[in-house]
């Protein structure tokens, strides 16, 4: 370790976050780092302890504890707190393939899962993995991998969000042909249209796909795989492919009032949104705009607090964001000890630009959606609301939560954005594979393996496992990569 008391000298020192009103003008990132000499600091503050859970990435209590990537954080750390910063880059880069992408948008599992996180504050990794990325692209460190031979082997990969750019990154690496297809306009999948720019901007993602053009990646866009081309088309001018399309089928709101103008689900709009920033500026007229309006977001989650703060820098009138669970402690319980991960508040980018603008933070908990109201034009103008209680199910012995009645009310929702997750990928894709689904609509395979159920076809990422993190998609991209590097030989 590069001091054996960093954790004792030093503070957890984060990046600077803008103020949260001045943020609300624009679409500009949303924080500013700290300098390298602080940032060496914060690489100190680890402890490189015995048992470091930070680069497990195993299952605790049903959640995952540490990095899924097996990132050797005590080891990057030590050559940050040193300054060895061309170090520290080739040493992530050996377990990383898009570290830029991941400090922008990663809840930190690393961070939770540090021992400095039992009785104070955890090491700043993911900001020290910023550090480590954003320098070595300034100093040039990040170079072209071009292989020295070609296989012959062609690999065709079905998406081009973070599970098939890193599948197509390391078998590129491996000297595999590979051809990424992307059915939306621009490339980047969820990267591109499901996180807003202000959380990861698209020069970082643009960055990155230059070079693994550079590197030989070929990218084909506006092809629907399944729709533009068959999947015999494809297995006839492809050794392999990799489906990796994502958990984009979303689950709904069935009530009274539903089909309302105005609803619209959260990816969609959040899609609208960033495709009419990029193409003019937010100047087409593209999407229904919030200014003026009240706008009701349902769920939570990183999609429901990137849904208020859109909504904001849009001009909304006012905002609430219905949680249907109670709401966290703001530490954690007896019953949720370290390692796990933390149950505990969680006040986001977005809340707090909401309770900065408004005075009070847009959640309310336990309350879910029965009725939506609309208005001549046939637009949703209000929406019933109804606070809700746990409830043990006689039958199953599960908790659920149920309406407590009398608790109905009426609210002003001009604008309503569903962020209730997602029940598994768009089946179309899997269909004119032929490949089998499990449960949830996602490509089925054997436990802990990538290979479908039809030949020279594998899977990966959230058309996997379901909707999960950017980082378990990379997980699954570069896991897949290798899967069918083996199947090749």
């Amino acid at each position: 370790m590069g001091k054996p008391t960093g954790f004792l000298d030093y503070e957890r020192k984060d990046a600077i976050f803008r103020n949260p009103l001045e943020r609300l003008e624009d679409f500009e990132e949303l924080k500013k780092p700290i300098p390298l000499w602080e940032q060496e600091k914060q690489g100190a503050r680890c402890m490189d302890c015995g048992v470091p859970f930070c680069q497990w990435g195993g299952p605790i209590a049903g959640k995952t504890s540490g990095c899924p990537l097996h990132n050797l954080v005590p080891e990057t750390n030590d050559l940050v707190s040193r300054g060895k910063w061309k170090q520290a880059f080739e040493r992530l880069s050996k377990t990383h393939s898009f570290p830029e992408f991941t400090s922008h948008v990663c809840p930190a599992l690393c961070e939770a899962a540090c021992t400095c996180n039992i009785n104070g504050r955890p090491v700043a990794t993911k900001e020290n993995e910023r550090a480590i990325i954003e320098t070595a692209w300034e100093r040039g460190w990040v170079k072209p991998q071009i292989p020295a031979a070609r296989t012959g082997k062609r690999v065709a990969v079905a998406g081009s969000g973070p599970a098939g750019l890193a599948a197509a990154q390391e078998l590129n690496r491996r000297g595999h042909l590979v051809t990424v297809f992307e059915r939306n306009d621009r490339l980047g999948g969820l990267l591109r249209y499901g996180i807003p720019n202000m959380k990861l901007d698209k020069g970082i993602l643009d960055r990155r796909l230059g070079l693994m053009e550079e590197e030989g990646v070929i990218f084909r866009t506006n092809v629907d795989i399944g729709r533009d081309i068959s999947a015999g088309e494809l297995l006839a001018d492809f050794d392999r492919v990799i489906l990796a399309c994502g958990a984009s089928n979303p689950r709904d709101i069935r009530v009274p009032g539903r089909e309302a103008g105005n609803i619209f689900f959260a990816v969609d709009y959040l899609k609208a949104v960033t495709k009419s920033l990029l193409d003019s500026g937010l100047k087409d007229s593209s999407f229904v705009s919030a200014k003026g309006l009240d706008v009701l977001v349902i769920g939570g989650g990183d999609t429901g607090n990137d849904c208020v703060g859109t909504v904001l820098r849009l001009g909304a009138r006012s905002v609430t964001q219905l949680e249907m669970m109670p709401k966290p402690p703001v530490c954690p319980g007896a019953d949720n000890p370290w390692p796990e991960w933390p149950q505990v508040l969680k006040t986001d980018y977005g809340q707090e630009e909401a309770a900065a603008l408004f005075g009070r933070d847009p959640r309310v908990y336990q309350t879910t959606v029965t009725e939506f109201l609309k208005d001549e034009r046939g637009n949703v103008k209000k929406a019933v609301i109804v606070s809700l209680m746990s409830e043990k199910d006689p039958e199953t012995g599960r908790i659920r939560m149920v309406p407590v009645p009398g608790t109905e009310r009426t609210i002003e929702a001009g604008l309503v954005l569903i962020a209730a997750g997602f029940l598994g990928s768009q089946r179309y894709v899997a269909d004119a594979f032929g490949a089998g689904l499990d449960q949830r609509t996602n490509v089925w395979t054997a436990p802990g393996q990538y290979a479908a159920d039809v030949p020279r076809v594998f899977t990966a990422g959230d058309m996997h496992r379901g909707q999960s993190l950017v980082v378990w998609a990379i997980t699954e991209g570069r896991g897949a990569a290798r899967a069918v590097d083996l199947d090749l030989k």
